[in-house]
């Protein structure tokens, strides 16, 4: 497109060396200059000695008169809060070395005007990941702080042409179209603002005019105290006479860009602004329209700044979300969003109160069914089948005659899997299923309209009844009084209650949306005469809980955890019925819910569990698998209850059989929290103080990590080894003896990098030399999960004097094992008896036999080859992609993803992994990051793990590293 339009408006060209000049000499300040994202203009701060200032360069097309009012307003506005009225922190203009605040220059051919403003301290909203409903609701009560402070402010700048002048906002959308390449999406965007023009333009004569900000978004605000908490307004750029209505639209529409897929969220920022400034009809009526258009001139001005300033990265990394946010604004029905609207700042209504005329006459309570995340009948995968909601409720019907669901029930059924939208699992109404051609009643009065061949709709004094499964005959459009028949109905009666007069309200919606969709259908147990409604879980009250009881070093994943119940295979559900890819639990090998595990441990603990003194099948076949397994000549097995024991019991091992004093450990590794664990982790991510508190027994040798180590490349053990024959030799000169070596065979900690080939030979022999033994902490690495190989040492073609295991074993269960040569195990017999209490139990025997069978009989070695295969080539090209991505680690389904803010340095992105961690969740996947620095993406699943999950995985990491790069 080359035709330039009023909005023709590419950013200033203006380097940080030029506004360091400017603001020395047009306002006698110095100090350390860095830019400022903006949209059309160019923003600085100036960081002083006495505190940071912002250098604002208005764009060319942009008149002194314009930015006289902005300053007018601001000073406006910081009377209005020294007497109290706003509560919000200000930019204070400050004038120029001549008096003026506003300082024209020329610069490479351009008329600038600058002004220089004090900076306002706190955090931006875009700092939040996603916006939790204090800070939605905080955004509409300062637009509508906003709206009331400038309501009597008065300046000829505030007349001007502005793109965001929703006024104009269908001008602008033709003016800008071209600037959209895709035809499809432009069709879209000419369709869908055209409906919403034409309902603007029907009461555009009745809304108010007044000078607004104009921007009031998550860009322009900032919290010096808690995040829910806006204390201050940065930005006054688009200050103007607009629309009252649009300040709001504008600050709904960042909602929507921030929650696209929660578009219901806006109800809650509209319900604070009509707070404080109370709406007009035709301005409620406008209202949506005027969200979307808002929403479409963000696109299109986002696609002509990219087009017009290809350097503008603020612009660019905006466009997706954009995008996103029309998308999302365009999906929703128009009439009901508006009667929500109309609902929200109507006021909250009075509960349904019970009836004397029970819909389907007395039910008994105990007929109430479970459909619930929790709920038993969904074991074993069962809730992924079609219909299965039906088929529990009509066995249940079958057995007392009659079944009823629950109202406010996040329903399993409902939950989807491998997709980063919100599966809506939340029933907003009531099935009773009973024997067909039963009698309906009218609970209330009302007038009764036949929708179709199998609904009616009952219109109440106060809400409308909708009835799914109910015959009505020829009663549409008679009045009719509570008690009187309905007809007669099928085997199920969907019974729903709603405040949206005339509209048909969801019987399921999602969970971002469930308290303001609980609002307009309340729960109708009443006119059942049941009390049906589900309590709702609350995560963050039991959290609190939580930390009231349970040691708070004990930590959980994420400041903000879901509360997760059920797991199924490599999938886990929270209370809400939301589903998340797993990966990361490694200690659930064969998958969460496996029906084999439950039953084995049942029907175990109705026959026998003890401890290993007595004598039973179990534990023979457990340890008689377990030594087929390891390499020769290992043959003899300790049962522990934990991978910390495991290695604590090892190094005892080692001691005791070599009488010698030291253990070398690796840097950076971990294995476990015992005091003899402990001792050989040196992990500063797991133990800050890990460098300087290891006991004088143990000696810290280089972490052979091949991409972020000392050397580097698969090639480099020939020099970690050379720097290992100078520990032995400084351990021999201070007449030390090495006992052992302890190290995993794939450095799990760091995320799975593998060891430089030749590593573990090389320090085995050197090691065994000295008379000390080898021991591999497989506790992580091995187990089938490498694919490839079912032992971790088996990568490196070498065999340990000692093996520690776990996780894996029991799939959850406490169990661990410590495959070792019997001459070892005999000498540590010299020093007395060992005994677990668990580790050696029937019960944790069965369980681990079990675990075996599973990983055989449903392949799971193959299939972590075949799927981590795939993931792995999926993860490479992803870092051919995303420079954050510094290198991709691992084999099987024990993967790494390193994070990094550039490669060369190979500085680790820490933040950037923990935020990306956070919004991967929002999409689905549970992962964590790992290491010394945080920063690499551990990824090890339960074994199950498909190539739809994998790539689902893929996807949401593709998004999240695009959003990030940008």
């Amino acid at each position: 497109m080359t035709e330039q339009s009023p909005y023709h408006l590419p950013r200033p060209h203006l380097t940080p060396e030029q506004a360091t000049e400017l603001v020395r000499d047009r306002f006698g300040v110095s100090g350390v200059v860095t830019e400022l994202g903006s949209n059309q203009d160019r923003n600085f701060r100036i960081e002083t000695d006495a505190g940071s200032l912002v250098l604002k360069v208005a764009n060319p097309a942009i008149l002194t008169v314009e930015l006289e009012a902005q300053n007018a307003a601001l000073g406006h506005l910081a009377n209005l809060g020294h007497l109290g009225n706003l509560g919000l922190d200000l930019p204070a203009v400050i004038a120029g070395i001549d008096g003026g605040e506003v300082q024209r220059v020329t610069i490479d051919g351009q008329n600038l005007d600058l002004r220089l403003l004090t900076y306002v301290d706190g955090h931006p909203l875009t700092d939040a990941v996603r916006l939790s409903v204090g800070q939605i609701r905080a955004l509409g009560d300062v637009a509508g702080r906003l709206v009331q402070g400038l309501a009597d402010f008065e300046h000829p700048g505030t007349d001007r042409l502005s793109q965001w002048d929703l006024r104009r906002g269908g001008e602008v959308i033709d003016a800008l179209l071209g600037y959209v390449d895709d035809d499809v999406r432009r069709e879209r965007l000419r369709t869908v603002t055209e409906v919403a023009r034409q309902q603007v333009d029907r009461v555009a004569t009745d809304l108010r005019v007044q000078t607004i900000h104009g921007d009031l978004t998550d860009d322009n605000v900032v919290s010096r105290t808690d995040a829910e908490t806006i204390t201050g307004v940065i930005d006054f750029g688009d200050v103007a006479q607009g629309w009252l209505v649009a300040e709001l639209a504008a600050t709904c529409a960042c909602v929507l860009y921030r929650s696209p897929r929660h578009p219901l969220a806006v109800l809650d920022a509209i319900e604070a602004f009509t707070q404080r400034v109370p709406l007009t009809d035709t301005e409620l009526a406008a209202l949506w329209p005027l969200i979307v258009l808002r929403t479409a001139v963000l696109v299109v001005s986002g696609e002509q700044q990219v087009h017009l300033d290809h350097d503008n990265d603020y612009a660019d990394a905006n466009r997706s979300r954009e995008w996103l946010a029309f998308a999302t604004a365009a999906e929703q029905d128009g009439a009901e969003l508006e009667a929500l609207i109309r609902f929200v700042v109507t006021g909250e209504p009075a509960p349904i109160v019970a009836t004397d005329h029970p819909l389907a006459g007395t039910v008994d309570p105990g007929a109430i069914i479970d459909l619930s995340v929790t709920s038993a009948a969904f074991d074993a995968g069962i809730w992924l089948e079609p219909g299965i909601d039906g088929r529990v409720a009509a066995d249940a019907a079958a057995r007392s005659g009659h079944a009823v669901t629950r109202y406010g029930e996040y329903r399993l059924s409902q939950t989807r899997i491998d997709t980063a939208e919100e599966s809506v699992t939340l029933a907003l109404g009531v099935e009773v299923y009973l024997p067909a051609g039963s009698p309906v009643t009218a609970p209330i009065d009302g007038t009764i309209v036949v929708v179709d061949a199998d609904t009616v709709r009952l219109e109440g004094a106060d809400y409308d009844l909708w009835l799914t499964g109910v015959h009505g005959g020829g009663l549409d459009g008679q009045r009719i009084q509570a008690g009187s028949g309905l007809g007669t109905t099928g085997a199920r009666v969907t019974v729903q209650a709603s405040r949206l007069r005339g509209i048909r309200p969801p019987f399921f919606v999602a969970p971002s949306g469930a308290a303001q969709w609980q609002r307009v259908c309340p729960d109708p147990s009443a006119l059942i005469g049941l009390e049906t409604a589900r309590p709702l879980a609350d995560p963050a009250a039991l959290l609190e809980r939580r930390d009231a009881s349970f040691a708070r070093v004990q930590e959980h994943y994420y400041a903000a955890p879901p509360q997760i119940e059920r797991g199924w295979k490599h999938h886990l559900i929270d209370m809400h019925g939301q589903s998340y890819v797993d990966m990361v639990n490694n200690v659930t090998t064969v998958g969460h819910g496996h029906p084999r595990i439950a039953e084995a441990a049942r029907s175990q603990w109705s026959l026998l569990n003890t401890n290993s003194r007595f004598h039973y099948d179990e534990l023979v076949r457990f340890t008689e698998r377990l030594a087929e397994l390891a390499p020769d000549p290992l043959d003899t097995v300790f049962l522990v209850n934990s991978g910390t024991e495991a290695v604590d019991l090892a190094l005892r091992l080692a001691l005791t059989y070599t009488g010698h004093d030291t253990v070398l450990s690796v840097r950076e590794a971990y294995h476990g929290w015992s005091m003899a664990a402990d001792a050989v982790s040196s992990s500063v991510a797991d133990n800050p103080k890990a460098l300087q508190t290891r006991p004088n027994w143990v000696h810290l040798v280089e972490a052979p990590n091949a991409v972020r180590g000392k050397y580097r490349g698969m090639q480099s053990a020939p020099q970690y080894l050379n720097d290992l024959d100078g520990d032995l030799a400084a351990l021999d000169d201070e007449g030390h003896s090495v006992a052992a070596f302890i190290a995993e065979p794939v450095f799990g900690n760091a995320g799975g990098v593998l060891l430089p080939d030749g590593y573990l030979t090389g320090v085995y022999e050197k090691v065994r030399a000295r008379g000390g033994l080898c021991i591999a902490d497989e506790v992580q690495v091995s187990y089938a999960r490498l694919g490839h190989h079912f032992w971790g040492t088996e990568q490196q073609n070498v065999v340990p004097d000692i093996i520690t295991i776990a996780k894996a074993m029991g799939n959850g269960h406490p169990l661990g094992a410590v495959i070792t040569r019997r001459d070892i195990a005999d000498r540590f017999a010299q020093e007395g008896s060992f005994f677990s209490s668990a580790g050696g139990s029937p019960l944790s025997c069965r369980i681990g036999l079990t675990v075996l069978d599973i990983m055989r009989d449903e392949g799971l070695q193959g299939n972590a080859e075949v799927v981590g295969g795939h993931l792995k080539r999926g993860l490479e090209q992803l870092g051919e992609r995303f420079d954050l991505v510094g290198a991709v680690y691992g084999m099987g389904l024990y993967l790494g993803v390193e994070l990094v803010l550039d490669r060369v340095d190979f500085m680790p992105a820490t933040a950037v992994a923990a935020r990306l961690c956070d919004e991967l969740l929002l999409r689905g996947v549970i992962v964590q990051p790992t290491g010394d620095f945080k920063n690499v993406l551990k990824i090890k699943p339960p074994l199950c793990l498909t190539v739809a999950s994998a790539d689902h995985f893929l996807h949401a990491l593709e998004d999240v590293l695009g959003e990030l790069a940008g």
